[in-house]
């Protein structure tokens, strides 16, 4: 193997990477939000789960990316362990899609589907004509890709020292240990499989070489979970961890299978009979989908090892519990009324962990103490679940036998929650900003930061009201809320006033001049929100 064909195969190995980054991208600009919503909202049970998995990683060419997403739900509180190991098995047999897809031999025409596939992307004005074009230059560049590397490779079953280590992987367990380091090496389990396929094609492997190498390639592809695992929360960690538990047990299974009924082998070698390429992926879907079948029904175990080797801290059992719902629990076994008050009262709850966020986001601001901007977002994850858990009570209620009045109250009840939600929002916003002027050269002066305290406490003070009165019905205190939210606007215009002054006197600089602005109308528009609060469940019995 010369120096030019190492470079062929590493350009290869790069090609198929690439088109499968383009393809993949081309797939998920072209689909939208529907595979987040697919994996939100098709994982009832364990089996809708598995299909939405496949689903997905069909979609996407990459089990893990479906599984890095399944993270980032889990970790934000979307999707819970027991949902996502359904999705992590079904990605687990959505990703054999690839290796059935490059077992056809169509590297004579992925040049022309390359050339198409670039002139749709960079000539066609149309965005989704324009994705199809990705998609079809990244299945074209795949393809390109695999034919470096078997141009490459076929040198090298002519190489003895190269001979010399593949006769080292008779050993089985050797063997999928090399695919395991081989595939954590590619970060793909997909590109592992095409390069043994092409090892296979090319005589430098056997069958059954390839068999041991694709095993040891499931358990390599956990790595790029367990690195996004590293900065997730520990559902997040959870969730890596048991796609490792789940992809070991799966290795262990197909290895006893293979040792107690040798025949299976050859029975899956007799439905492609002289395809050795086809062969490989057809083993790589009927073992994953055999380890799907034998451990769905006990996926419980691995959520339950999970917790086991993750424990939950004191701070995370706290928060788990203010995260559920702690009135609206049983509405559908009492009266519409009871329930409608119930609603009241939790979406008061959620009001104070809304207004408690935005104090202490204005901390994190004012004490550039950078502790508690973890907490801040903490608790904005802690508002957004609480919203999901209380509309979709609330549109459940809707259905129920409401009077006219009960009915319009219960919309305006949905539009407070919108409010406070966006409350916390503005919270997150205000921690960016502390972000900035720290990292930053951004130049605020003292002067500024006491005209900001003084907007910020008024907008408190308004928050306070504003929900008291939601809370007990307090109408005949609407002038006092009135009057506060009348403050904020014309704090809010003075300090741009006297902001204005100090810019022009050079007191501040433009970086700061514009967070300065922009943190004023985030505190002056949360007391805005504070007042549709106020007025809501007023102007429903206004409406009836």
């Amino acid at each position: 193997m010369t120096l030019y064909d190492a470079f062929t195969l590493l350009g290869g190995v790069g090609l198929f990477l690439y088109g499968m980054t383009i393809m993949s991208t081309g797939l998920r600009n072209a689909c939208g939000d529907n595979l987040r919503i697919i994996l939100e909202k098709a994982t009832r049970n364990k089996i809708t789960s598995v299909l939405a998995g496949i689903a997905v990683t069909v979609f996407v060419q990459s089990s893990s990316a479906t599984d890095v997403m399944v993270i980032g739900f889990v970790t934000s509180g979307m999707m819970s362990l027991s949902k996502a190991i359904g999705v992590i098995m079904g990605a687990n047999i959505g990703t054999t899609v690839t290796a059935q897809i490059t077992a056809f031999n169509i590297g004579a025409i992925a040049p022309i589907l390359v050339f198409l596939g670039a002139v749709i992307y960079l000539f066609v004005k149309n965005k989704t004509v324009q994705h199809t074009g990705m998609v079809i230059l990244g299945f074209g560049m795949l393809f390109v890709g695999i034919t470096f590397m078997k141009s490459a490779i076929a040198p090298l079953a002519e190489l003895p020292a190269f001979i010399a280590f593949v006769s080292g992987l008779s050993n089985p367990i050797l063997t999928v240990l090399f695919g395991i380091a081989f595939t954590a090496l590619l970060q793909s389990s997909s590109s592992a499989t095409v390069i043994f396929q092409a090892f296979a094609v090319e005589g430098i492997i056997t069958y059954q070489t390839a068999v041991y190498l694709i095993i040891g390639a499931a358990v390599g592809s956990v790595t790029p979970n367990l690195l996004a695992g590293l900065t997730a929360n520990r559902d997040g960690k959870r969730c890596a961890v048991l796609n490792l538990l789940f992809n070991l047990t799966r290795a262990v299974l197909v290895l006893t299978l293979i040792s107690l009924i040798p025949g299976i082998l050859e029975l899956i070698q007799n439905l492609s009979p002289g395809n050795i390429a086809r062969q490989i992926a057809n083993t790589h879907t009927i073992f994953a989908i055999i380890s799907v079948l034998v451990l769905l029904p006990v996926s419980d175990i691995f959520v339950r090892l999970s917790e086991r080797m993750i424990p939950s801290s004191e701070e995370e059992t706290e928060l788990l519990a203010q995260r559920k719902l702690m009135y609206l629990t049983q509405t559908d076994k009492i009266p519409s009324a009871l329930a409608l008050d119930l609603a009241q009262r939790e979406i008061t709850r959620m009001g104070e962990f809304a207004i408690r966020n935005l104090s202490l986001a204005l901390e994190c601001f004012y004490t550039k103490d950078d502790s508690k901007r973890h907490h801040v977002e903490m608790i904005e994850d802690t508002v957004d679940d609480l919203a999901r858990e209380i509309v979709a009570k609330l549109v459940e209620l809707r259905s129920a036998d409401l009077t006219p009045r009960q009915l319009t109250r219960l919309y305006h009840m949905i539009q407070v929650v919108d409010d406070i939600e966006r409350i916390s929002d503005h919270a997150v916003n205000i921690i960016n900003y502390e972000s900035i002027v720290t990292t930053s050269k951004a130049r605020i002066s003292a002067e500024a930061y006491d005209d900001l305290k003084r907007l910020s406490d008024a907008t408190i003070e308004s928050l306070k009201t504003c929900l008291s009165i939601f809370e007990n019905e307090t109408f005949e205190r609407m002038p006092e809320a009135d009057a506060l939210e009348d403050r904020v606007d014309e704090l809010k215009e003075e300090i741009i006033q006297n902001h204005i002054k100090r810019m022009m006197d050079n007191a501040c600089d433009p970086q700061g001049g514009i967070i300065f602005s922009d943190m004023a109308i985030d505190l002056e528009r949360s007391s805005d929100h504070a007042i549709n609060i106020a007025q809501a469940l007023a102007n429903a019995d206004a409406a009836v």
